[in-house]
């Protein structure tokens, strides 16, 4: 069974930083387009940043300059750094992976508050 597991989460204040990981297991991360998502509360879910096989990275504008998304593929495992973080970066954050299926994972909580 395909397993996405986020960690890293956590409360920072306004202005810090966190690195957020998922690691995958029963997939290959190379060969997919992996990406961040988050949901804050009472919205929908939108995309963050993603990285395809080939390394290219798309940012939203609300990440551009803050964060950055990165993949590790000896240890199966992609990242993302956020600096800068501010209030409304208060989501839940989940790890997607995509190519011919597409697997989530559990989320990872995300306050920014001081």
């Amino acid at each position: 069974q395909v397993q996405l597991v986020e960690s890293g989460g956590g409360l920072v204040q306004p202005g810090g930083s966190l690195t957020l990981s998922c690691a995958a297991s029963k997939i290959t991360i190379s060969i997919y387009t992996m990406a961040w998502y988050r949901q804050a509360p009472g919205k929908q879910r939108d995309l963050v940043a993603t990285i395809t096989s080939g390394g290219s990275t798309t940012y939203t504008d609300s990440a551009k300059g803050r964060f950055t998304i990165s993949r590790d593929n000896a240890k199966n495992t992609v990242y993302l750094q956020m600096n800068s973080l501010k209030p409304e970066d208060t989501a839940v954050y989940y790890c997607n992976a995509n190519r011919y299926f597409t697997y989530w994972g559990q989320g990872t909580q995300v306050t920014v508050s001081s």
